[in-house]
């Protein structure tokens, strides 16, 4: 089964419940697709022993063969390629904008004259290792890299699906949040009692619906804020499978790198219940 965790806002606690899920399960492969900003390193303290790097195929014009007809430029919907046709004398010229490229192929299969093919490009790199029983992979994207599902893709053909998956995905609702919630059987959504939380929780709800996606809540800091979160799923018929509270002692944990079930092994009976409430969801 694959579990994707994510939020509709950044700082609800959603690496914190896809954590603290692996580590209270057994036979789990850990997928951290927040490739902008990873941190569950920070907790599962894993061993990488495998790097490869990332790469996406993008555009090279062969100016030998290149008529300037703009075809290529036509058919890109990203506008990572500007033609520039000749006139008055003067030779065209076909422009390259690699960092937008979603490298699809496109211009090369489409050029009449053959005069596109396709490089590399480094866009970061994807970390495989071990932390105790759970697999862990991660990817990190390059600074100044403006696209992130590309890497999240490469990170996600590492799902092993004999194992019980979970997915870190990135914070709001985007192309990287849809990129890498496709495809899970399940997303829990993890949000707080705020004003704030519950905006982004809805618009959240809205991308998962669209996706057709079963889902469910996770209220972390239930104790703060107002009951607006509550009355909310309540009117959705949205299931609220946990409820953590504000505890200065979890917060305490948290900045020591330390996770909820490490620190109060009680924890980890809540986080099996639910694993067991996602499933029962999923038959």
């Amino acid at each position: 089964m694959i579990i994707s965790v994510a939020s509709g806002k950044g700082g609800t606690g959603k690496t914190t419940i896809a954590v603290n899920l692996a580590l209270s399960l057994s036979n789990v492969q850990f997928l951290d697709c927040d490739v902008e900003e990873p941190n569950a390193h920070i907790f599962l303290k894993p061993i990488i022993k495998e790097q490869k790097k990332a790469y996406i195929p993008v555009p090279e014009i062969d100016k030998s063969r290149c008529n300037y007809c703009g075809k290529c430029a036509q058919v890109c919907v990203y506008n990572a390629i500007a033609v520039l046709p000749s006139q008055d004398g003067k030779k065209g010229t076909t422009l390259v904008f690699a960092h937008l490229c979603h490298g699809c192929g496109a211009c090369s299969a489409l050029c009449p004259e053959n005069a596109i093919k396709e490089v590399k490009r480094e866009i970061g790199v994807v970390e495989l290792g071990n932390c105790g029983k759970i697999e862990f992979i991660h990817g990190k994207l390059n600074i100044g890299e403006a696209m992130s599902p590309p890497l999240i893709r490469q990170v996600k053909e590492h799902i092993n699906l004999k194992k019980t998956v979970i997915i870190d995905a990135p914070p709001g609702t985007s192309c990287p949040v849809v990129t890498s919630v496709k495809g899970s059987d399940f997303c829990i959504l993890v949000t707080e009692p705020t004003p704030f939380g519950l905006n982004d929780l809805i618009l959240a709800v809205a991308v998962l619906k669209k996706l057709a996606i079963p889902f469910g809540v996770v209220i972390n800091r239930a104790d703060l804020g107002n009951n607006k979160t509550e009355e909310y799923c309540q009117k959705e018929n949205i299931p609220v499978l946990m409820r953590i509270p504000f505890k200065k002692e979890i917060a305490m944990a948290y900045s020591k790198g330390e996770p909820i079930v490490a620190a109060f092994p009680q924890y980890e009976k809540e986080f099996a219940i639910l694993y067991k409430r996602i499933a029962e969801r999923t038959k």
